[in-house]
């Protein structure tokens, strides 16, 4: 299946794997108008994946309700979300469009937060994002970091389909707290031309965040020193070294 971005608003991705019909599994369509573009080029929504409540991932879905009413939607169990036909958690193996989903029930930037995984892909919302990770708003460092970890132990080649196009503002943040980093230099450099030629930095993979991403290299000893230095200690675990990594970014300005 063919994995595309449309862009919405100023920086929301809404992912959607396409097969040869034109049949597309859409995620996170916070806004409708992109997909029922596409639509207009022959895109026929076949299932939609919601990551989270926030209104910037499915504030789109009663517009291609009303377009395609059959459409099944697959979501958290989470009342703030509406029109779901299906309601997911951990652990949970799907069947949308054709293809298997493994669910991950992933808390932090949310409560009821998960990811999906299929068709070599996860799609994580806002959860992870390349060089980056979501805000706290409902969940605590602690379970930011396993929600981090689970996902940073998928495979290599899983390609990661974030929600929101930072990775340029990520990578000042990145470099910042491990600047001697060479695989994160070269992630940057490449992240710098991609924007300069107005093309995405997304799917990024697995294996690319867990070489670059501070917020997944919280055992690293060059992340650990740098968060050394900012408490004034040791950090006593990685939970500590990633909760201050997180308030270090929520302030940072490049």
């Amino acid at each position: 299946m063919r994995l595309t971005a449309l862009p919405a608003f100023d920086d929301n991705l809404v992912w959607c794997l396409i097969d040869d019909t034109g049949r597309a599994i859409v995620v996170d369509p916070g806004d409708a108008t992109p997909v029922l573009d596409a639509a207009r080029d022959g895109l026929v929504p076949s299932a939609v994946l919601l990551t989270h409540h926030h209104h910037d991932h499915i504030g789109g879905v009663p517009a291609l309700l009303d377009r395609w009413p059959e459409l099944p939607v697959f979501a958290p169990d989470d009342v703030r979300i509406e029109h779901a036909t299906q309601r997911v958690g951990d652990a949970a193996r799907i069947e949308a469009g054709g293809v298997r989903f493994d669910v991950m029930f992933v808390p932090g930037h949310t409560r009821s937060h998960v990811a999906f995984v299929g068709a070599g892909s996860l799609f994580c919302g806002d959860t992870l994002f390349s060089l980056g990770c979501g805000r706290l708003f409902e969940g605590t460092a602690a379970q930011m970091h396993a929600s981090l970890a689970r996902l940073a132990a998928l495979d290599d080649a899983t390609r990661v389909c974030c929600g929101h196009e930072y990775t340029e503002s990520n990578a000042a943040f990145a470099l910042a707290v491990e600047p001697d980093n060479p695989a994160l230099h070269a992630r940057a450099a490449e992240v710098r031309m991609l924007r300069a030629q107005g093309r995405l930095t997304l799917p990024s993979t697995i294996a690319s965040e867990r070489a670059c991403n501070p917020f997944l290299r919280c055992d690293a000893a060059a992340v650990r020193d740098r968060i050394a230095t900012r408490l004034g200690h040791a950090p006593s675990d990685d939970v500590e070294t990633f909760a201050e990594l997180r308030r270090w970014k929520d302030g940072f300005r490049s």
